[in-house]
């Protein structure tokens, strides 16, 4: 952090009347100046810029916390009408708290990162259970909530309640690298617990909730990881990064190692015109969803071997191979995969779910009642 923004004090002593002597403080600090500047120029220009997005229309805190976890790696535009659906079909915690779990993760499909929708729900009973169906309103009852952390609660609490709590997030964590020109790595435990309380400094008592929107937002839309917006930016003068010409190069990361690729068989197993069904274990990755059995090839395995060892041991029934379907590529967060897809006649066996929760034999028409994974979805048409 650049000595601009470095405090300098100067005290005088001041005697009161009677006997009691009291210090007061007369001083000059560039970095309360420089926040001062970045809360009326956020502001000002949040005023007049914010998008007009469905949940900055209400201070429910429901509402805002759904929207909240909704963007938890997701971006704006892909949220805006999966939101606008859970919330019609949940427009309180109480009938969340009610839904079936396959309803709730029907009305996810597609939006990745389902542990959130199993978290939403069971925090739904919670608050009904705990709260009596109110939300909870300090900043420690709703971290304490499945699946909210401290930057989820912070923006809730200052948007729904206008606490003053801070976020930071991965908008915020750029905005202030280059503000403020913190040259470390961002990614380092050190780095992040200076940039929290940076953040909580930056909060203004009034309008906590505004200014923490237009903190993220402009991480969002102009101080964007490649090529920033400068000549767009309210702060670009006070910006140190912009400044020393550095904000190409900010913030610093770690260096990522490269996601594994693996090849997955997955059987389409066709009887009496119903398909096969497993419902994942709730607490594997994209649990609680219902897919077409199989898994990853083994080194040195056929497609149709690796098929087979997997219906064994997953289903405990043999299968004939018959077609090829498809091959389609689906990236996650940490990996990649290709999908390799076959229609398969089950020959032998009783399915038993030695490794899915349930299984069921579903019509196509009927596929719509079961929320699936993204990869799965590629290939339903062909069905």
């Amino acid at each position: 952090m650049g000595n601009e923004v470095k405090s300098r004090w100067m005290k005088s002593r001041r005697k009161e009347s009677g006997n009691t002597n009291q210090y007061a403080v007369s001083w000059f600090d560039p970095l309360q100046l420089k926040k001062h500047k970045i809360r009326r120029s956020l502001l000002a220009w949040f005023k007049k810029n914010a998008r007009d997005l469905p949940w900055r229309k209400t201070r429910d805190a429901y509402r805002i916390w759904i929207s909240e976890i909704m963007l938890q790696q997701t971006r704006v535009e892909a949220v805006v009408p999966y939101f606008q659906r859970f919330v019609a079909a949940f427009p309180t915690v109480k009938e969340l708290a009610n839904a079936k779990e396959d309803h709730v993760l029907k009305l996810w499909e597609g939006l990745g990162y389902y542990s959130r929708a199993r978290n939403l729900r069971k925090a739904a009973k919670k608050i009904v259970g705990d709260h009596a169906g109110v939300f909870p309103r300090t900043l420690a009852e709703i971290q304490s909530l499945p699946g909210v952390g401290r930057y989820t609660a912070g923006a809730i609490a200052s948007i729904a309640f206008g606490a003053r709590a801070p976020v930071v997030d991965g908008n915020v964590k750029r905005v202030l690298a280059r503000v403020f020109c913190m040259e470390d790595s961002i990614d380092a435990a050190s780095t992040t617990a200076a940039m929290w309380e940076l953040a909580e400094q930056l909060v203004p008592p009034g309008n906590p909730g505004d200014f923490n929107q237009a903190l993220m937002e402009l991480g969002a839309r102009i101080c964007a990881p490649k090529n920033p917006r400068c000549e767009q930016c309210p702060i670009a003068a006070i910006c140190e990064a912009r400044t020393k010409g550095m904000q190409g190069d900010l913030p610093i990361r770690r260096r990522k190692n490269r996601i594994p690729h693996y090849h997955i068989v997955a059987a389409a197993i066709r009887k009496n015109g119903r398909y096969l069904l497993g419902k994942r274990p709730p607490h594997s990755m994209l649990g609680g969803m219902w897919e077409f059995p199989g898994g990853k090839i083994e080194a040195g395995e056929t497609h149709e071997q690796a098929l087979k060892r997997e219906l064994r041991e997953e289903l405990g029934v043999e299968i004939l191979v018959k077609s090829h379907l498809i091959s389609v590529d689906h990236a996650y967060s940490h990996f990649s995969i290709t999908l390799h897809v076959y229609l398969c006649e089950h020959i032998d066996g009783i399915p038993r779910t030695h490794y899915h929760t349930d299984l069921k034999w579903v019509f196509r028409s009927q596929f719509d009642r079961y929320p699936m994974p993204a990869a799965d979805l590629k290939f339903l048409h062909l069905l």
